[in-house]
C-alpha cells in the first residue's frame, strides 16, 4: 500500500524548480491538442451553421481560434516563469486571501463541466459497446469514463502527460478519417451552398466572439500544465499550436457535422456518430468522441483538484481527486438535465473568467512587469501580496465594474460586435489605471505619515 501511494501523484501548489519541469514541446502540444478537442467544441461548432454559411463559418474558426490562443499562451507563460498552478498565480493580482474565491467558483465549474462531458462520453461508450456487443447501459459507462478520468488523475501531472501524448495522436488520426469519410459520403455542395437562415441570430462577429470566448475557458488552468513545460519559449508556441489545431479541427468538424445534418433534412446533430452511423463509422466516431472527453475530464479534474488545494493546501492531492471524481460522477447521471442548462453554463462561465484572467495578465506584464516572488505567492513569507487583509482592492473593484459590463452587454444590451473583446481589454486597463492610482494613494499617505 504505501509502495502504491508512492507512485500517485503528490502535486502542490509550491513553485516546481527547473528538476522538476520535466514535459517537453511534444508533452505541452499534446496536451493542448486534447485540450480543446472535445464534444462542447465540437458542438458549438455545429451551432454556427445555418446562421452563417460554412466556408464562413471555417474562416472565423481559424481567426477566432489564431487570435484567442494568443493569451492563452501568454498566460501559460506565467505558468512557466514560476512554476505555480493558475489560481495560486491570482494572489499575486487579487490577494492571498482574495484568490480564494476565483479558486472556489473555478472548482464549481470544472467539476460541472467535468458533468455535462462525462455524460456524452458514456452515450458515446455505450453507443461503440451496444455496437460491438448489442449490451447497452449508458449508466455504466458513465461511471466507467469518470473512473478512467481518475485513475489517470490521481498519478498527477505524469499521468496527464502520459497518457495526452497517446490520446492526442489517437484523436487526430481518427478525426481525419471521419472527415474523409463525411466529405466522401456526402455531397459537399450541399454543404457549400446549404440555405442560411433568413433571421439568423449569430452572425459572423458574433461567431467571431463564440470562438474566442471558448479560449478564455481554459485561462483557469493553463498554468496548471505549462509550469512543469522545461522551456518558457518552447511552452509557449507548444500551447499556441496545439490549441490552433484542436479548435480548427474541432469547430471543423462540428460545422461539418451540423451542416450536413441540415442538407440532408436530417434534425441538427452535434454527435457524429448519429450521421455516420448509417455508413457504418460510427464506431470510429464513437470512440473519438470517447477519447475527447477522457482527456478533457482528467485536465479538468486535474484543476479543479489544483483550485482547492489553492484553498486548503495541506490536502493530499489523490486523496482530493479521488473524492472530486466521486462528486463528477454523481452529477453526470443528472443526463439530460444538465443538457437543458449547458449553453448557459458556457456563457456564463465566459463572461465571469474574462476579466479575472485580464487582470492577471495585466498585472504581470505590465503593473509587475513580469517580476513575482514565486516562493511569496505560495508561502506568503515577505507579505508581499497581502495588500489589504489579504485582499488587493484594485483587483477586485476591477473585477466587478468588468464584470458588470461584461454581464450588461451580454445579457441586458447584447452588443452587435460581442463583448468578449471588449470585456478583456476594459478589464485590463481598468485594472492597470487602479492598480497605480490606489499605490500612489498609499505611497502618499505612507510618506505622510513619515512627515508627522
Amino acid at each position: 500500500m504505501a509502495r502504491l501511494q508512492a507512485t500517485l501523484g503528490n502535486d502542490n501548489i509550491r513553485p516546481l524548480s527547473m528538476q522538476q519541469r520535466t514535459v517537453g514541446f511534444f508533452g505541452v502540444f499534446s496536451i493542448w491538442v486534447a485540450a480543446n478537442f472535445v464534444i462542447t467544441t465540437i458542438l458549438t461548432g455545429m451551432l454556427l451553421l445555418p446562421d452563417i454559411s460554412f466556408m464562413d463559418a471555417l474562416k472565423v474558426i481559424f481567426l477566432g481560434s489564431a487570435i484567442g490562443a494568443i493569451p492563452i499562451a501568454l498566460m501559460g507563460r506565467v505558468g512557466t516563469n514560476t512554476g505555480l498552478p493558475t489560481m495560486v498565480i491570482t494572489r499575486a493580482a487579487f490577494g492571498q486571501k482574495g484568490s480564494i474565491l476565483p479558486a472556489a467558483a473555478n472548482t464549481i465549474i470544472l467539476v460541472g463541466w467535468s458533468w455535462i462531458q462525462a455524460y456524452m462520453a458514456g452515450m458515446s461508450f455505450d453507443y461503440a459497446v451496444n455496437y460491438l456487443t448489442g449490451y447497452s447501459n449508458i449508466n455504466l459507462f458513465t461511471i466507467l469514463t469518470q473512473a478512467i478520468v481518475v485513475l489517470i488523475t490521481i498519478y498527477g501531472i505524469r499521468g496527464i502527460d502520459t497518457a495526452q501524448r497517446f490520446i492526442s495522436t489517437a484523436m487526430l488520426i481518427l478525426s481525419f478519417m471521419v472527415f474523409y469519410k463525411l466529405f466522401t459520403a456526402y455531397d459537399v455542395h450541399a454543404l457549400i451552398q446549404l440555405q442560411l437562415s433568413e433571421n439568423p441570430e449569430t452572425t459572423f462577429i458574433i461567431a467571431f466572439d463564440i470562438v474566442i470566448a471558448t479560449a478564455f475557458s481554459w485561462m483557469s488552468s493553463v498554468c496548471d500544465y505549462n509550469r512543469s513545460a522545461k522551456s518558457e519559449t518552447g511552452g509557449m508556441i507548444a500551447t499556441y499550436l496545439g490549441y490552433v489545431l484542436a479548435s480548427m479541427v474541432a469547430f471543423g468538424l462540428g460545422a461539418a457535422v451540423g451542416g450536413f445534418s441540415l442538407a440532408l433534412g436530417m434534425e441538427q446533430t452535434y454527435d457524429p456518430v448519429v450521421l455516420l452511423a448509417a455508413h457504418g463509422f460510427g464506431l470510429i466516431a464513437a470512440i473519438v468522441v470517447f477519447l475527447s472527453v477522457v482527456s478533457t475530464n482528467a485536465m479538468a479534474l486535474y484543476s479543479a483538484n489544483m483550485s482547492f488545494l489553492n484553498v486548503f493546501p495541506k490536502t493530499s492531492f489523490w486523496k482530493t481527486a479521488i473524492v472530486l471524481g466521486i462528486i463528477t460522477v454523481s452529477g453526470a447521471l443528472l443526463k439530460e438535465r444538465l443538457m437543458t442548462h449547458f449553453f448557459d453554463f458556457v456563457l456564463f462561465i465566459a463572461t465571469l473568467y474574462i476579466p479575472i484572467f485580464a487582470i492577471v495578465l495585466a498585472d504581470y506584464y505590465i503593473v509587475k512587469k513580469r517580476r513575482y516572488d514565486a516562493e511569496d505567492i505560495a508561502l506568503d513569507n515577505k507579505g508581499l501580496y497581502r495588500y489589504v487583509k489579504g485582499v488587493h482592492p484594485a483587483a477586485y473593484v476591477a473585477y466587478v465594474l468588468s464584470a458588470a459590463f461584461a454581464l450588461y452587454f451580454t445579457y441586458v444590451s447584447p452588443l452587435a460586435i460581442g463583448s468578449t473583446v471588449l470585456t478583456f481589454f476594459v478589464s485590463g486597463i481598468l485594472y492597470v489605471v487602479l492598480a497605480k492610482v490606489m499605490r500612489s494613494s498609499s505611497i502618499e499617505k505612507l510618506e505622510g505619515e513619515k512627515a508627522v
